[in-house]
């Protein structure tokens, strides 16, 4: 995923304030709380970029909704976001506020590509092999059934991809024969 700048300047400022309160995962849940009201709600594309809604409006609008729902710092950012104009950059702010937890934490996401559905225990276990592999303290596993996917698995940790499906197999063993090298 690429990244917003002007959003991740946001995020960071957040991250640092809520880091020095300990407060990390709990900012982290009300960002994901507030961004799917304002989904729910459609507050971000409708009301907020109406032509007459003003700024006192909208921050009205943010201290009503969300004021003693969440902590101070996440209505300030709303707040501030609205002063600057830069209401639309919230969910990169979230994105990007996440990605800055996670790293902390040693926490990392990974997609995982297979031709059937993942079973509880198939996601734990693969989380618990790539955590290791990827040298995080613990992965949270998205999976994605892929109709390409004939078997195995592949695993996007980030940048890095570990491709163990068949056809990735069948193509080294075709590369390799390819190449008049048939040995491992």
């Amino acid at each position: 995923m690429r990244r917003d700048p002007i959003g991740f300047r946001y995020a960071s400022a957040l991250f640092d304030l809520t880091r020095e309160q300990n407060s990390l995962d709990q900012t982290l849940e009300e960002l994901k709380a507030v961004q799917t009201a304002m989904t729910d709600t459609n507050l971000l594309d409708e009301v907020f970029r109406h032509p007459k809604m003003t700024d006192e409006q909208k921050k009205s609008i943010i201290k009503d909704a969300f004021s003693g729902k969440v902590s101070t710092p996440v209505v300030n950012l709303l707040q501030l976001l609205i002063d600057n104009k830069r209401e639309s950059l919230f969910t990169s702010i979230v994105e990007s506020y996440q990605t800055l937890t996670y790293e902390q934490q040693g926490i990392a996401e990974a997609t995982v590509y297979t031709a059937k559905e993942l079973t509880e225990e198939e996601k734990e276990a693969i989380a618990v092999t790539f955590a290791r592999r990827a040298s995080k303290a613990k992965l949270f596993i998205h999976n994605v059934v892929d109709k390409d996917v004939i078997g195995g698995i592949k695993v996007r940790i980030g940048d890095t991809v570990y491709d163990g499906t068949v056809a990735n197999q069948l193509e080294r063993i075709h590369s390799r024969m390819v190449a008049g090298n048939v040995s491992r």
